[in-house]
This record gives structure tokens, C-alpha cells and sequence, in this order.
């Protein structure tokens, strides 16, 4: 070992070190729907937690009951729910041309928000409009986007964000779009909540983070396996998707808010090894 060598370990250890601590600062979640259903909800709580979860993300509970319970279950376990993933806006859009629709849907994104307020959860989870025969894409931007504008009041004085998610409903197709729609309501109550797998049929995850920035406040991680350009689900860090490329893009933002696994459930030793993927994947492996 010569004198260079010598003087130049001190700085690779430090390089060493620096990359071992690059681990995104995101809090891992889970779905509810994740975990064995035939346990107690406070069960269900509890193993996520056991097994490596800091967070839940729990769908509309319009049973103050159950509402209640998933509240004792969150306080028992100490698993945050941190999302409500709305559930009306699928049968019922709000870029429906049907009024008794749009106003089913109104009720149900309501009870979301009061959810949310009632779990101390930040988020809304909202697919803000379907495209389809009926619907033309101008009137479902049209549609989603004065719903969403009556939302903002209720959601501002509950203190939670309106997450507008892309999904598989032939709306907001590029980053740029979904960035220009988040932008339109000029407002901190409406944000992104980006779902990783949802765009790598037509577009590249880490573009979109990079696009969309600052505008993003929750995340969905899931993973495709690709045949004849139909997707199939499999587990995080089985499919084609670059983890890499997504842990560059999320670290070059500086996102440090909240991922959620939205893939298959199963019991406690495959929630174990989904929840060792999901750390591969925020240590950038």
C-alpha cells in the first residue's frame, strides 16, 4: 500500500457510508386489504405493524361503528392511518352526465374527508373522473374539476388534501397534464398522489416524479410483469419496473412523505417478505 492509497481510505469509507445511508426517508404503508381478514381489526393493526409497517391506508367507512374501531385499532397498535382511499368514485364519477351521481359521489368523498379527520389521516385518496363513450375527456376535465372546487372549503377546514390519483380510466395520461390539472385549482388542498405502477404502460415512472415534484403527497408503490403489453401483477421487485430509476427520481425531489404497497395480501410470512422488498427498495437495492 503506497502513501495515495493510504490517504484515500479515509474518503472511501466516508463514500461507503454516505451510500449505505441512502435510504429515502418514506414511511412504509400498507393496504387494509392487505391483511388476513380474519383477523380483528386491531389484530390486522397490529401485525402490520409487527412485521415492519409505520403506516395504513384504510378505504371509506360510512359505519361510524367501524369508523370508530379502525380509530381504537390505530391508538392500540400505534400503526398511523395516514390515507383514506375514497371508494365511490368508481360507480359513481364525478365526471358523470348523470346528477344523482355526481351527488352519490359528492356524499361519498364527504365521508372520506370526515374519515380522515376522525383517523388524523392527512389524505384523500380521489380518481377524479372516468372517460368512456359517454364522457368525452374535455367534459370529465370539466366535470371533476368544479366538484373538486366545491371539495375545497370542507377540505380545507377539516385539514385534509384532496390526493388526485392517475389510474387506468383514460384521464391524465401524461405528467405534464396531471401536473397542469394539479395546478389548476391553485389551491394547498389539492395535490397528486402518484401511483408508480399505473403509468409504465404508456410513460416512465421517474419522469413523472421529476415532472410532478413537489405536487406529489402520497405515493403507491406496485409492480408488472409485461407480455404482449398486458400487465400482470406480481410482487415489488418481481416485475420490469426500475426501482432504481424510481429511488433517483424520489430522492432528486426530495420526497420524504408516505409509500403504500397496493399489491396481493397474504399472511404474516409473506407480509414479512413484502415489507424486507419495500425496505430493498427505499435502501435503493
Amino acid at each position: 500500500m503506497n502513501r495515495r492509497t493510504f490517504l484515500a481510505l479515509p474518503a472511501l469509507a466516508a463514500s461507503a457510508t454516505q451510500l449505505k445511508a441512502a435510504r429515502l426517508p418514506i414511511h412504509k404503508a400498507v393496504l387494509l386489504s392487505m391483511l388476513p381478514k380474519q383477523l380483528s381489526m386491531t389484530d390486522r393493526f397490529k401485525l402490520a405493524r409487527d412485521v415492519g409497517f409505520e403506516q395504513i391506508e384504510l378505504p371509506t367507512m360510512p359505519d361510524l361503528k367501524e369508523a370508530e374501531e379502525a380509530k381504537k385499532a390505530s391508538e392500540a397498535s400505534g400503526l398511523k392511518i395516514h390515507s383514506v382511499m375514497n371508494q365511490a368514485h368508481w360507480q359513481f364519477p364525478m365526471s358523470s352526465p348523470d346528477k344523482d351521481a355526481v351527488q352519490k359521489s359528492m356524499k361519498g368523498m364527504e365521508t372520506s374527508l370526515h374519515n380522515a379527520k376522525l383517523w388524523g389521516a392527512e389524505t384523500v385518496l380521489l380518481v377524479p373522473a372516468v372517460v368512456n363513450p359517454q364522457v368525452s375527456y374535455a367534459d370529465a376535465w370539466k366535470r371533476s374539476q368544479k366538484q373538486i372546487r366545491e371539495l375545497i372549503p370542507l377540505a380545507q377546514e377539516l385539514k385534509v388534501i384532496i390526493a388526485v390519483e392517475e389510474v387506468w380510466n383514460k384521464f391524465l395520461l401524461s405528467p405534464i397534464e396531471f401536473a397542469n390539472y394539479v395546478d389548476s385549482f391553485n389551491s394547498p388542498w389539492v395535490r397528486a398522489y402518484f401511483d408508480v405502477g399505473n403509468v409504465v404502460l404508456y410513460g416512465y415512472p421517474q419522469d413523472w416524479i421529476r415532472t410532478l415534484g413537489k405536487r406529489i403527497v402520497k405515493l403507491h408503490f406496485k409492480d408488472f410483469k409485461f407480455a404482449k403489453r398486458q400487465a400482470e401483477f406480481v410482487n415489488i421487485r418481481d416485475g420490469e419496473i426500475n426501482w432504481k430509476e424510481i429511488h433517483a427520481a424520489l430522492a432528486e425531489i426530495g420526497y420524504n412523505g408516505t409509500a403504500t404497497l397496493e399489491i396481493n395480501g397474504g399472511d404474516e410470512t409473506y407480509l414479512r417478505d413484502v415489507s424486507h422488498r419495500f425496505d430493498m427498495i427505499l435502501n435503493g437495492e
